[in-house]
This record gives structure tokens, C-alpha cells and sequence, in this order.
């Protein structure tokens, strides 16, 4: 974990695996009527693997349609030994929908809660226009001055006009702003693209050996701003 800069006025966050993560089992439906039940591990492995084939071919320009779930559940089926093209189709049109991103960890708003007395909090997320729906049913959109969707900006992360939106709506410099998101290409180069400061929330271990500054809980983030 390196070092924080010691300058940090703004906390802005992603949403999808950084505060919500997917209702698995709706999501999964189509595989479980085919007799497969992926465990959360396997889950993890396959977001390990598609997180660098996507980052990789994000930074070398391939066509703005090129979709990270699209790779996650072909992988997935593959490794399952499963070929359905029906059922590949509706679980990444599930994940993309943001109202299956509901599973909230316990204690995520107290802990919101806690940094929001040092800092102003912000969302940014690629979205359908609908994520601050999701944020106030499970119960923590009035932790954040503004929630920045993508749907409703008309960009997505990594262009840099969606992080220039929120930190205008902040009123933030992004020196002194930190964006914590889960994929390298779209959240951590989006950020310090803008010269946000920036870290990955990697619950799953993609990042483990790459020289960045990562975490894999929200509660170590707390701990390494209280830390200074």
C-alpha cells in the first residue's frame, strides 16, 4: 500500500464492487436453471482474469462497445463447459441493470457516516441513470453531496467529462480529491487522468501484484486516512 498524499479535501466513490455488489443469485438465474451454481470464488477468479484482459485491451483503444461483462460471463461459461448464448446475453443485460446492485455490506453506512464528518462525499458511476435509486433504497444516498451517473451525464468512465462534472458539482480541486473505484483502466486512470488522486477497492485480487495503491475493504480505507 503506498503512501497517501497528505493533501485530501474530497472523498469520491464508485459504486458496483466499491459500495454495492451484485445480487448474484438473480443475476445467476439463467445458469442455475441449467444446473450450475458458481461459487464466490470462482466469481472472483473470473473478474481477477477479466479485469486484465479488459484493462489491456481498454488501453490499447478497442471500440467503446467493448463490454467487461460480455468477457466476464463468456469466461464463465467457458470455464464451466457451457455453451449458451441466450443465457450469456440475459445475465449481462442483469448486470448492467443498476437495481441488481443491492447486496451492501454490513456496517457500509455507519462507516460512510464516520468519513463523512471529515470529508464531503461524492459518487461517480457508470450507470443507467438510475443509481441513486439504488443508493437510497439501500439506505445510504444522503451520505453523498452528489451522485454523478453516467446515464444522466451523457459519458462514461474513463472519459474525463464525467469526473469533471462531479468535481464541478463538488466545488472540488481534483488535487486535493481521491477516487476510490475497482478497475484500473476505467476508475484509476479515469481519476489521475484528471488529476484526481486515486485507489483501487480490489476485493477480488486483481490487483494484488501490480505497484498501486490498493485495498480490499472499505474499512482499510478509513484505517489508512486515520493513519494519515
Amino acid at each position: 500500500m503506498k503512501e497517501m498524499p497528505t493533501q485530501l479535501k474530497t472523498i469520491f466513490f464508485d459504486v458496483g464492487n466499491t459500495l454495492l455488489f451484485p445480487d448474484r443469485d438473480h443475476i445467476l438465474a439463467p445458469l442455475a436453471k441449467l444446473g450450475h451454481s458458481p461459487t464466490l470464488d470462482q466469481w472472483h477468479a473470473i473478474e481477477r482474469a477479466t479485469k486484465k484482459q479488459f484493462d489491456e485491451a481498454l488501453q490499447q483503444n478497442d471500440p467503446a462497445d467493448f463490454n467487461f461483462w460480455f468477457l466476464f460471463y463468456e469466461r464463465l461459461l467457458a470455464e464451466l463447459g457451457v455453451r449458451n448464448d441466450e443465457a450469456r446475453d440475459a445475465m449481462v443485460e442483469e448486470t448492467r441493470r443498476s437495481a441488481n446492485w443491492c447486496v451492501i455490506r454490513p456496517g457500509t453506512r455507519e462507516l460512510l457516516q464516520r468519513l463523512g464528518k471529515r470529508f464531503p462525499l461524492a459518487v461517480i458511476s457508470n450507470a443507467d441513470g438510475k443509481i441513486e435509486d439504488v443508493l437510497k433504497r439501500c439506505g445510504i444516498a444522503d451520505c453523498f453531496a452528489t451522485i454523478t451517473d453516467s446515464g444522466l451525464v451523457g459519458y462514461e468512465k474513463p472519459h474525463p467529462a464525467i469526473f469533471q462534472a462531479a468535481l464541478e458539482a463538488m466545488g472540488a480541486r481534483p488535487e486535493e480529491s481521491l477516487y476510490v473505484g475497482d478497475v484500473y483502466s476505467v476508475d484509476y486512470l479515469g481519476a489521475t487522468g484528471v488529476g484526481m488522486q486515486a485507489m483501487l477497492l480490489d476485493v477480488s485480487g486483481a490487483y494484488r501484484k501490480a505497484d498501486l495503491p490498493r485495498i480490499d475493504s472499505l474499512d482499510k480505507l478509513e484505517k489508512n486516512l486515520e493513519a494519515g
